[in-house]
C-alpha cells in the first residue's frame, strides 16, 4: 500500500469514526473499510467484560448472528484470550497450522481456503479492553508483520469508541440485572401469602387469586372501602404471566368527568382547549401488561362505550384523533358500589357490568372476619414500631378487648391509621387501651358519655342491648328480638330510634 493510499485509508477510518454517535455502525464501517482495503474475509472487534470475566465479538464482518454469539473465551484462551491477557499482537500466517487457534465461531469449517490470522489489543492506556482480529486470504507474498503495524494503528484509533461500547454495555447490563432485581422484589413484595388472614372468607379469596392470576380473564373486586381491593389486584398481576410488563392504576372517582376519556385513552394535539401536544393514554402505557380501574362505578356513561370497545376489540382511539390503536391489556376493575343497582338505575350499562364481571372475587369487610382482626394488628404494629425506631412488642388485654368488640366501619384502612396513631403515641413496650383512638374508648356504640340524664341513661342502655345482641345474632333481628324478649316490631322501632343499621353486624 502506497503511502498517500494508507493515508486516504486512514482518513476513511477517521471520517467514518466521527460521522454517526452510533458505536456500533461506526466500527461496522471501519471492519468494511478495512476489508476493502486489505481483502479481510473475515473481521472481529472484542470486548473484555471485567464482571464476567468473559469476551465476547461485539462487532463482526463476515460473520452470522449465531457464528458471533459463539464466539466467547476467557482470557488466555486461544489467541484472541491470549492477546487480551498479555496485550500483545498474534500473527497467524497459516491458521490449519495454528494448534492455539480455536475456531470457537466455526466459520472457517465452510471452506478449504488457507487464512492468515491477525489479532492486535485493543488498549485503553496500559490496560487492555479489547482486541481487534482480521482473515485474510494466504498469500507469501503479503507482508503479515506490516499488516500487524496497520492493524496497530487502526486498534489506537478504535480504543475510545471501544471503551465507550464497553462502557454502554456494563451500563445495560447493570441496569438489566437491577430490573431483574426489581421485578423480583416487586413479585415478593405481592406474593400472595404476603396478604394478612387466616379466616375461611380470606382463604376464599386466596384460593381464586390463585386460580386467576394464571389467566388473562377480566377480574372485578367487590368489597366495601379500605378492604383491600388494591393489594388483590397487585397480587394478581404480579403473579400473573404479564408480570414483566406495565401495571397502571387510574382511581377513575378521583378524575373529573371531562378528563377521564383523556386520561385512559390519550388525546391529540388540538383535540380541545389546553391540549398542547400528544398524549398517551393509559391503556397505550399498559400495552402487554395490566391497568387496574380503581372505582369503575363513578365513571359516565360515555366513557364507558369506549371502555365496553376495549374489552371487546382490543382497540381505541385517542379523543380527536382517527387513528385505531391496538392494545393488548388485562383489566382488573374494582368498585365499593352496588352495580348492580346502577345498571337497573340506568347509571351502569349493564353489556358493560356482564364484560367486567367475567370472574368476581368479593373482599369481605373487617366486621365478617374477626379472627383477623388481631393478625392485622400485629402486622401493623411490627410495620409502624420499626419505621418509627420503636421497640413496642404488644397489645394490652384490655387493647385487644376493645379491637375485637370495634366493628370497624373503615376496615382495615381504619384499623391500620388506628395502629399508626396508637404507635406514635405510646412510649412504653406495650399498646394500652387509652392509646387507641376515642371511638374505640368509649364509642357512639357503647353511648358511654358521663353526666347523663335518666332518659339519656335509658337510651344509651337501650341502644347498647340492641347492638350487643345483633353482634351475638350476627344482625339477625328476629333473634335478637326474641333474646331480648320483646317483638320484632318494637326491635326494630328502637333500632331505627337510636340509628343502629342491622347489616353492619351481619
Amino acid at each position: 500500500m502506497k503511502k498517500i493510499e494508507e493515508i486516504t485509508y486512514l482518513y476513511e477510518i477517521a471520517k467514518s469514526l466521527s460521522g454517526t454517535i452510533d458505536l456500533k455502525k461506526s466500527l461496522y464501517s471501519v471492519l468494511e473499510i478495512i476489508s476493502k482495503s486489505l481483502g479481510m474475509r473475515r473481521g472481529t472487534i472484542t470486548i473484555l467484560n471485567p464482571l464476567r470475566d468473559e469476551i465476547q465479538i461485539q462487532v463482526a464482518h463476515g460473520l452470522s448472528r449465531s457464528a458471533m454469539q459463539r464466539g466467547k473465551y476467557k482470557p488466555g484462551e486461544g489467541i484472541t484470550g491470549r492477546v487480551i491477557q498479555q496485550g500483545k499482537a498474534f500473527v497467524v500466517p497459516k491458521i490449519s497450522e495454528e494448534p492455539l487457534f480455536l475456531n470457537r465461531t466455526a466459520s472457517r469449517r465452510q471452506t478449504q481456503e488457507e487464512v492468515s490470522f491477525i489479532c492486535v489489543p485493543i488498549k485503553k492506556g496500559q490496560q487492555v479492553v479489547g482486541a481487534l482480529s482480521v482473515d485474510l486470504p494466504f498469500d507469501p507474498s503479503f507482508d503479515l508483520n506490516k499488516g500487524r503495524r496497520r492493524l496497530t494503528v487502526i486498534a489506537t484509533m478504535l480504543a475510545q469508541w471501544v471503551i465507550n461500547l464497553e462502557t454502554l454495555q456494563l451500563e445495560r447490563e447493570a441496569l438489566h440485572e437491577e430490573n431483574l432485581r426489581l421485578q423480583q422484589q416487586l413479585a415478593s413484595k405481592h406474593r400472595i401469602t404476603n396478604i394478612v388472614g387466616n379466616s375461611n372468607k380470606m382463604r376464599e379469596v386466596f384460593q381464586m387469586i390463585s386460580q386467576v392470576c394464571r389467566s388473562n380473564a377480566t377480574v372485578l373486586i367487590r368489597g366495601e372501602s379500605g378492604t383491600g381491593k388494591e393489594l388483590v389486584a397487585n397480587a394478581i398481576h404480579f403473579n400473573s404471566p404479564r408480570a414483566k410488563h406495565a401495571f397502571v392504576k387510574v382511581n377513575c372517582a378521583a378524575l373529573p368527568a371531562t378528563l377521564i376519556e383523556s386520561e385512559l385513552f390519550g388525546h391529540e394535539k388540538g383535540a380541545f382547549t389546553g391540549a398542547i401536544k400528544q398524549k398517551r393514554g393509559k391503556f397505550e402505557l399498559a400495552n402487554k401488561g395490566t391497568i387496574f380501574l380503581d372505582e369503575i362505578g363513578s365513571i359516565g356513561l360515555d366513557v364507558q362505550v369506549n371502555l365496553l370497545r376495549v374489552l371487546q376489540e382490543k382497540e381505541f382511539e385517542r379523543v380527536g384523533g382517527i387513528q385505531t390503536i391496538k392494545a393488548d391489556v388485562r383489566i382488573i376493575a374494582a368498585t365499593s358500589k352496588n352495580l348492580e343497582q346502577a345498571v337497573e338505575d340506568e347509571t351502569f350499562r349493564g353489556d358493560l357490568y356482564y364484560r367486567l364481571n367475567v370472574f368476581p372475587i368479593y373482599l369481605p369487610p373487617l366486621r365478617e372476619r374477626k379472627t383477623d382482626i388481631l393478625l392485622l394488628a400485629d402486622h401493623f404494629l411490627e410495620n409502624y414500631a420499626r419505621e418509627n425506631s420503636k421497640d413496642i412488642r404488644r397489645f394490652s388485654t384490655p387493647a385487644i378487648d376493645m379491637l375485637m368488640q370495634y366493628h370497624w366501619p373503615g376496615n382495615v384502612r381504619e384499623l391500620e391509621n388506628c395502629i399508626e396513631r396508637a404507635v406514635l403515641l405510646c412510649e412504653g413496650g406495650v399498646i394500652r387501651s387509652y392509646h387507641l383512638p376515642p371511638t374505640l374508648q368509649t364509642g357512639e356504640q357503647s353511648d358511654t358519655v358521663p353526666a347523663r340524664s335518666l332518659e339519656e341513661a335509658v337510651a344509651g342502655l337501650e341502644r347498647e342491648m340492641i347492638i350487643d345482641t345483633l353482634k351475638n345474632t350476627r344482625g339477625n333481628m328476629a333473634t335478637a328480638a326474641e333474646l331480648l324478649q320483646t317483638t320484632v316490631r318494637k326491635f326494630t322501632y328502637k333500632a331505627k330510634k337510636y340509628r343502629v343499621d342491622f347489616r353492619q353486624y351481619r
